[in-house]
C-alpha cells in the first residue's frame, strides 16, 4: 500500500478492495457530473465494476506500471488521482484524476496533483511527468496551468466521449523545471518570512 500525505487534512492512498463500495457511491452520486468528461461512467454500473477497477489497479500497482489512489480528506473518500502508466526507459509517467463536485473549489485537486508530481520526480526520479485534459475541461486544465507545468500542444479527437470526439490538451512537466519552481516558491516563502 502506498500513501501519501498531501496536508494536515489530506492524503492519498492505494485504493483496495475493500474501498469497493465507497468508491462506486461516490461515483454514482456524481455520475452525472463526472459523465461530462470521463468516458467509463456507462461501464460503471455496479460495485463490481468498481471492484474489477480496483483490482486491475492492484495488478498496476504490482507491475511497477503505476498506480491508483483514492483523496481521502479527514478519512473520507472525495475522488481519484494516479499514474496511468510509467514509462520506466523514458522515465516518464502521465497523470489522471476526478474529485466529486461537492469538493471542488478548495485547493484539493491542485495539492493532490501536487504531491504525486512530487513523488515521481522524488521517489521515482522520472524525468517527465504529463497531463491531459479534454480542451473544454476548464476546471481540469486548471490544475496543471496553477502548477506552473507547460501547454505543449492539442492531440485532435484524442477520446471518444460517448456519441463524438473531444481534443486533448497536452500540459508537461520536465524534472528540472518542478525543481526551479520550487527554489522559486521556498524563495518568495522567506521573502516573506523575513
Amino acid at each position: 500500500m502506498i500513501k501519501i500525505a498531501v496536508d494536515e487534512y489530506l492524503h492519498l492512498r492505494t485504493l483496495e478492495v475493500h474501498d469497493a463500495d465507497e468508491l462506486f457511491a461516490l461515483t454514482n452520486l456524481c455520475r452525472s457530473y463526472l459523465r461530462q468528461w470521463l468516458p467509463w461512467l456507462d461501464v460503471t454500473q455496479s460495485v463490481s465494476d468498481t471492484r474489477a477497477f480496483i483490482e486491475s489497479s492492484l495488478r498496476q500497482l504490482a507491475a511497477n506500471a503505476g498506480f491508483q489512489t483514492g483523496i481521502w480528506q479527514a478519512d473520507q473518500l472525495v475522488g481519484v488521482i494516479g499514474y496511468h502508466h510509467l514509462d520506466w526507459m523514458n522515465r516518464t509517467t502521465n497523470i489522471g484524476y476526478w474529485l466529486a463536485e461537492q469538493h471542488q473549489g478548495r485547493g484539493i485537486m491542485t495539492k493532490s496533483c501536487s504531491a504525486l508530481v512530487e513523488y515521481a520526480f522524488e521517489s521515482w526520479s522520472m524525468h517527465r511527468v504529463e497531463i491531459r485534459c479534454a480542451i473544454g475541461n476548464l476546471k481540469s486544465r486548471g490544475i496543471p496551468e496553477r502548477l506552473g507545468f507547460r501547454q505543449e500542444g492539442v492531440i485532435r479527437e484524442a477520446e471518444w466521449l460517448y456519441d463524438y470526439y473531444v481534443d486533448h490538451v497536452v500540459y508537461g512537466m520536465l524534472t528540472q523545471e518542478w525543481e526551479n519552481l520550487r527554489l522559486v516558491r521556498a524563495g518568495q516563502l522567506a521573502k516573506v518570512l523575513s
